[in-house]
């Protein structure tokens, strides 16, 4: 299989499965990530997910040039091609964490980019080397890379394709943290959880107001906040919260 999907607990795990092609991406692999993600979206046990690759040597090398690149190339015109994954199009409010096991490379780094929270290993590179087959990022590299990290670095990613090691990439903000390859797995099951602790109406409603936020002028981004707010007022979880915080005792969250 192209994609391992399993599910632990309220944690989903989506491991990239061609370790023989640095885990790159095929059309069978994006149609099995598309797949898994929508499953994880849809399914209200799990609060969040990590995305890894399989094998010590790549997350995901981009899109598989023999395979991928004609794929794109005669379906280009097919909306289905573009709104499949996390990466564009797709509406997920449910946290992602990548954990980067080496290289992250055109739309390997694209699907980082596509994550909320990024971990790497030592041996983790990034970049986006599209400039050097006459081509650009297809998969949100131009827009969330500037986003993220400085825009001069990322003009410098952009226009040299030139990659960069996981020390760069932690002092430019493109990852949270670094840790050795032997710890990655269970630094980012230790973030998952960190997470699954908190409440989920307010963990999407977080994540929704800061993604969407970034698209609006700050005005209409603080309404946003201001709806979302409110209707966290409303719910079961927050009464729990206030009760839990004032019962000095660990909150329950039901979702509701």
């Amino acid at each position: 299989m192209a994609i391992l999907y399993e599910k632990k607990g309220k944690v989903g795990y989506i491991t990239l499965n061609r370790p023989d092609a640095f885990n790159s991406i095929d059309p069978e692999t994006w149609q099995e990530l598309g797949k898994a993600l929508l499953d994880f979206r849809e399914d209200a046990d799990l609060l969040t997910a990590v995305i890894t690759g399989a094998g010590s040597k790549a997350f995901c090398t981009g899109a598989d040039i023999r395979k991928m690149l004609p794929y794109i190339k005669e379906h280009r015109d097919e909306q289905e091609l573009w709104s499949g994954t996390i990466m564009r199009g797709f509406d997920l409010w449910k946290p992602v964490i990548a954990a980067v096991n080496g290289m992250a490379l055109g739309g390997g780094l694209e699907l980082a980019l596509a994550c909320d929270l990024r971990i790497a290993s030592e041996n983790a590179t990034f970049g986006q080397p599209e400039i050097k087959l006459g081509l650009i990022p297809g998969w949100g590299g131009t827009q969330r890379l500037p986003r993220v990290i400085p825009r001069v670095r990322a003009a410098e990613m952009l226009f040299t394709g030139e990659p960069i090691d996981a020390t760069g990439a932690l002092k430019l903000g493109l990852i949270n943290k670094v840790v050795p390859l032997a710890e990655l797995i269970s630094a980012a099951e230790e973030m998952a959880q960190k997470l699954c602790n908190m409440g989920p109406l307010a963990l999407k409603a977080a994540k929704e107001a800061m993604v969407k936020g970034l698209d609006m002028e700050l005005g209409d981004g603080l309404e946003l906040e201001r709806k979302l707010f409110e209707y966290l007022l409303s719910t079961e979880d927050f009464e729990e919260g206030t009760r839990a915080f004032t019962g000095r005792r660990p909150p329950e969250f039901k979702g509701r």
